[in-house]
């Protein structure tokens, strides 16, 4: 067994988005390329986003800290710590309201 602290994570990678010139920093905490659940924290520093982009398929986002906006087309939702989002199944965005770190958790579908 193993134990990831994403309080700690977060705090990190905050740190690594405000000193990145991206203004985010990225890690997968569990799966990979051949998994079928895949989870990744993500960090934003306040003002940055992550461009509009496919959905990954089933998957959802866990705000730990901050408050993010998800839009995809004319709608929008904003999440804040504690909030867990459904990603649309369609082309979306990611805006960080402030400094913000999220959780995405993608299922993968077997074949």
């Amino acid at each position: 067994m193993e134990i990831v602290s994403l309080t700690d994570e977060a705090d990190r990678h905050l740190e690594l988005a405000r000193e990145a010139g991206s203004g985010r920093a990225a890690h997968t905490v569990r799966g990979g390329h051949d998994n079928v659940l895949r989870q990744t924290l993500i960090a934003l520093a306040a003002g940055r986003e992550l461009a509009e982009h496919e959905s990954p398929g089933e998957a959802t986002l866990q705000v730990l800290r901050g408050r993010v906006r998800l839009v995809a087309g004319d709608d929008a939702v904003e999440g804040s710590a504690g909030d867990l989002l459904t990603i649309p199944p369609r082309r979306h965005a990611l805006h960080a309201v402030e400094d913000s770190a999220v959780l995405l958790t993608v299922a993968e579908k077997l074949s």
